[in-house]
């Protein structure tokens, strides 16, 4: 028993102590966030371009592929913070209280981040799944503010997910069932992630693509061509939003976590924000 009780508090400890070095805090409170730099980087004498990652629904900065997508940029030169979004993870909050405009908030919180440090020159933002849905909806917030202290360079969406709005107005959403109208406090999906009742409202009533087009700068579209949770219309969709000014790329056999061919969708995004 006593074992048991030291063990607890040494995590309380680290938890209390992690929470003390937030740098960014979003509707939820403090967000955990890694900063990857290129390889002998100096911050006093350096500069380069920064890209922004978002995670998708349930998801974190640890999982697959945003780590292997800031390994590979910095091999180039460029520079990332990957975060975990408020209720996921290490950052504080509680997974039922998330929506997708809190998340919006969040990034948002990031980007002054971002804009603060000397040795940032210009800002990509990259999103997965539901981070995708938050990361196209934040460069357009971002672009209607007109001059910001650094430019918003690039937007890369992987497997975005503007089904979420759909899947919430039908009542069903993995494999949660509700009344869209009056959907109850909060819903269990996997029969572990709680999603609340203010998700489940506001997710049906986002203006994604309108406010998503508002960014006019370039964008690249990459979806697995076996993903089975968002279907590819959502892509497409983007790539009708954006216009001439986007590209969609779909990875042959890929799936919706980008978890076959990871190495291969870093270098696509790589690839993209090295050479506009």
């Amino acid at each position: 028993m006593k074992k048991i009780v030291t063990l607890l508090l040494i995590v309380l400890l680290g938890q209390w102590t992690y929470a003390k070095e937030f740098k960014v805090r979003g509707p939820q409170g403090g967000l955990a966030m890694t900063l990857t730099l290129p390889d002998g980087f100096d911050t006093e004498t350096d500069s380069c371009p920064l890209v922004i990652l978002m995670h998708g629904i349930f998801s974190s900065k640890n999982f697959t592929p945003m780590p292997t997508i800031a390994k590979q940029l910095a091999k180039k030169g460029l520079a990332s913070i990957r975060f975990n979004f408020g209720g996921h993870w290490s950052s504080e909050g509680k997974m039922e209280l998330m929506t997708i405009e809190k998340e919006i908030t969040d990034a948002l919180a990031m980007w002054e981040y971002a804009c603060s440090l000397p040795y940032v020159n210009k800002i990509g933002l990259l999103g997965h799944s539901q981070g995708g849905v938050v990361a196209s909806m934040t460069a357009g917030r971002i672009a209607a503010m007109g001059d910001t202290a650094k430019p918003l360079y690039g937007l890369a969406l992987l497997a975005p997910a503007s089904v979420l709005k759909n899947a919430c107005r039908n009542g069903g959403l993995f494999d949660a069932k509700f009344d869209p109208a009056d959907p109850p406090e909060y819903v269990r999906c996997f029969g572990m992630m709680k999603l609340g009742r203010e998700y489940l409202l506001s997710t049906q009533q986002l203006d994604i693509y309108g406010t998503a087009e508002v960014y006019r700068g370039p964008v690249r579209i990459i979806h697995g061509s076996n993903d089975r949770l968002v279907p590819m219309w959502c892509s497409e969709d983007f790539k009708k939003t954006y216009g001439e000014a986007a590209e969609l790329v779909v990875v042959d056999g890929e799936n919706h976590r980008l978890s076959k061919k990871t190495k291969e969708v870093a270098r696509l995004v790589v690839e993209f924000f090295t050479n506009i």
